[in-house]
C-alpha cells in the first residue's frame, strides 16, 4: 500500500485429485467434472470473493484458465488443443477450443454465470505470477504433475532492438517467452533404469515425454511401485507371493509416497500406514527401512 510496486493479495484454493477413469474418457465428461468442482468450491468461498461483474442485468463472474497440454493459442480466450499429454487419452478433444469446452461445461452448471474469460500456459502463468510480486523473475519452472519451464528472451537480434539506427530499450511486456516443453526432452546422458523403460514402454505415450516420466509427480508413485513390485517377486520383500494390490498400476500416488518419504519417525509408522492402507500388507522393520530408502531414492535421483 502507498508505493507502486505494492501488490495486496488474499487466496483460497483447494487441490482436486482427476479420476484417472476421466483420464481415458471424454473431453465433455473431463470438463464437466472440472466445472462440478469448481461451482463446489464456488459456494464454499467466503463473503469478500462473492463479488462479480454485472452483464444485462446478471451478475457474472470472470474465471482464468491455465493449462498444460500443448495448444495453438490464437487469442487471449482461444486456444486449439494439439494433443493431449501427461497420461491423457481422450478419445476427442483435439483440434477443439479448451475455452469453448470448459465454457460449455460451466454453461451446464445452472444457478451460476460463469465466463471463462483468459487462457495462459499454466508454466507461462507460474512466471507471470512470479514477476508480479518479483520484477526480477525471468523464468518459470513447474515440478508437480507434469514439468515444464519457460524463460523472458530478452538477448534478441539487433535488428530488433533499434530504431531509426539507434538501439532502443525493448518494454519487458513485449519481449517473447520462449516455452520449452522439457518434459519431452530425451537424452541417453539421462540415467534410465530398466524401471523407467518399463513404464515408458506400457504407458498411453510410449516414447514420448521421457523426463516427464522420469520426474513428474504423475509416475513417482508408480516407479515405486514398479520397484517394490519386482523386489516382492525376486528377493520376496512382502512373503511368499507378491500382493494382489502392488501389481495395480498407479496404486500408489505421489502424494503417499511423499508422507512416506517425510516420515522421521523411529518405527517408520507412517510408512506401515500407507502400505497397508494403499497394499494391505504389514511389514517388519527391515522391510520397512527399504521401503523408506526406495522413496527418498526417487526423490534425490
Amino acid at each position: 500500500m502507498g508505493g507502486p510496486n505494492a501488490r495486496v493479495i488474499k487466496q483460497e484454493y483447494e487441490v482436486v485429485a482427476i479420476p484417472r477413469a476421466l483420464l481415458l474418457g471424454t473431453s465433455e465428461e473431463l470438463f464437466d467434472f472440472i466445472a462440478q468442482r469448481l461451482i463446489s468450491f464456488i459456494k464454499l468461498e467466503g463473503p469478500e470473493f462473492q463479488r462479480g461483474h454485472n452483464w444485462n442485468g446478471h451478475q457474472i463472474r470472470e474465471l482464468g484458465l491455465t493449462i498444460s497440454f500443448p495448444i495453438c493459442q490464437t487469442s487471449h480466450n482461444t486456444g486449439i488443443l494439439i494433443k493431449w499429454t501427461e497420461g491423457f487419452k481422450i478419445a476427442d478433444g483435439v483440434g477443439k477450443d479448451v475455452v469453448a469446452m470448459l465454457q460449455s461445461a460451466m454453461d451446464r452448471q445452472k444457478g451460476f454465470q460463469i465466463r471463462v474469460a483468459v487462457l495462459i500456459n499454466d508454466t507461462v502463468g507460474t512466471m507471470a505470477g512470479g514477476h508480479y510480486w518479483n520484477d526480477d523473475v525471468m523464468v518459470g519452472v513447474i515440478l508437480g504433475t507434469n514439468t515444464n519451464a519457460c524463460y523472458v528472451e530478452c538477448n534478441l537480434p539487433e535488428d530488433i532492438q533499434t530504431k531509426s539506427g539507434k538501439m532502443v530499450n525493448i518494454p519487458f511486456y513485449t519481449l517473447p517467452v520462449i516455452y520449452m516443453e522439457w518434459g519431452r526432452f530425451w537424452s541417453s546422458h539421462l540415467p534410465r533404469t530398466y524401471i523407467d523403460e518399463q513404464l515408458d514402454n506400457e504407458s498411453v505415450n510410449p516414447g514420448d515425454r521421457g523426463f516427464e516420466k522420469m520426474t513428474g509427480a504423475m509416475y513417482l508413485g508408480e516407479i515405486v511401485r514398479r520397484v517394490l513390485a519386482r523386489m516382492a517377486q525376486e528377493a520376496n520383500l512382502f512373503g511368499d507371493s507378491v500382493p494382489t494390490k502392488l501389481k495395480q498400476p498407479f496404486i500408489l500416488l505421489t502424494l503417499e509416497m511423499s508422507k512416506m518419504h517425510a516420515d522421521e519417525s523411529p518405527d517408520l509408522r507412517i510408512v506401515d500406514k500407507v502400505l497397508k492402507d494403499v497394499f494391505d500388507v504389514r511389514m517388519c522393520m527391515q522391510p520397512l527401512k527399504i521401503q523408506d530408502i526406495i522413496c527418498d531414492s526417487s526423490y534425490t535421483l
